[in-house]
């Protein structure tokens, strides 16, 4: 859904106030992000809660939620952005720069059910075209997941499929089935 009734910048965006659930730039266009109800919340906090609990310690990376970055000339809010520790952009003191504007190592949007999946293809196969080295296009209601990764592969994961994703975080073990496991709560 187009927010403003005519084509603006994306200097005119970034000087918009934020909006609630986010908005974003693509293209001239403002559109806002669809309100997350439940799976999509709890698939969220648990795929980003994995990586952090893997990637932290570890000092290999760092997954944010709903963290705006601003390259390729758009304005994306992924649903979880994960850079690897290195590449955590940050100010000469060390603390978080507040706005990003590179790349993330990958990029993951969850699919709700306002959404078209092949929306959400599209914008994974930006990230990737655009510096993202892996999209996730995650979608609670079906259960899957699709890997896209920069040599153009589009793999679809199922059941106790690996994610992979050992060029950044080497050894972290997450399954589709392990991820969708937290859709129900015992």
């Amino acid at each position: 859904m187009a927010v403003t009734g005519r084509r603006v910048t994306l200097e005119e965006f970034l000087q918009m106030p934020e909006g609630e659930p986010a908005y974003e730039y693509a293209d001239g266009m403002v559109t806002q992000k669809v309100s997350p109800k439940a799976y999509h919340g709890q698939t969220q906090y648990s795929f980003a809660e994995a990586v952090n609990l893997y990637g932290g310690p570890r000092r290999l990376a760092r997954a944010f939620t709903e963290t705006r970055s601003t390259f390729g000339g758009r304005s994306y809010v992924p649903d979880v952005g994960v850079f690897r520790w290195a590449n955590i952009p940050r100010r000469p003191d060390g603390k978080l720069l507040n706005d990003f504007e590179t790349p993330w190592d990958i990029a993951v949007e969850i699919v709700s059910p306002e959404q078209s999946r092949q929306e959400i293809e599209r914008k994974c196969r930006w990230y990737i075209a655009n510096g993202v080295e892996i999209a996730l296009m995650i979608d609670p209601d079906r259960e899957d997941i699709i890997r896209f990764g920069p040599d153009g592969s589009r793999v679809v994961l199922r059941g106790d499929d690996r994610i992979d994703l050992d060029t950044i975080l080497p050894g972290f073990v997450l399954t589709p089935a392990a991820l969708f496991a937290t859709l129900y709560p015992d």
